[in-house]
């Protein structure tokens, strides 16, 4: 078992558990996009789903064996095009225009992602203050910053001139 290098101070700590990647096809795959057209070693398809898919997502053939990864995600939000790497062995100008590729559901995004949220309505939630009882600095000398150079809460004399 692969752990983590723990530690104290600033480490990251341990791993628990065994590892959650999934190997392999997906138990169901939904349709993702149709070739367009070869490019420079890649395959450039038009999105036929309303999600948008992970960079580095795993895309499949309807029979579910790997075609390749999603590369780079193009064109505005209505109208989605998507670049596949193939994978090693795969050509792309083996595809026709039309053909389709599939998808896992777990590596699709919603669109609402990528959209602006609607300002929210009502009251601002107060912020909690840091600090003591009367939401002041905590410790130290005096206020935080200052001129530059310039004292910094208190003063500092040579006692000895």
């Amino acid at each position: 078992m692969n752990r983590g290098r723990g530690g104290f101070r600033g480490g990251r700590g341990g791993r628990t558990g065994p590892s959650q990647f999934q190997q392999g096809p997906p138990d169901t795959v939904l349709e993702m996009g149709s070739f367009m057209q070869a490019c420079e070693g890649d395959i450039l398809c038009r999105s036929v789903n309303v999600k948008i898919p992970y960079f580095n997502a795993p895309i499949y053939l309807e029979n579910k064996t790997q075609v390749g990864k999603v590369d780079e995600i193009l064109g505005p939000l209505n109208e989605v095009f998507f670049t596949i790497k193939p994978s090693e062995g795969v050509v792309a100008t083996s595809f026709k225009e039309g053909d389709k590729f599939y998808i896992g559901p777990d590596k699709l995004l919603p669109l609402e992602r990528f959209l602006p949220k609607p300002p929210q309505v009502g009251p601002k939630p107060k912020r909690k203050s840091a600090g003591g009882a009367r939401g002041g600095a905590r410790g130290g000398f005096g206020g935080r910053g200052g001129a530059r150079g310039g004292a910094r809460g208190w003063i500092w004399w040579p006692w000895w001139i």
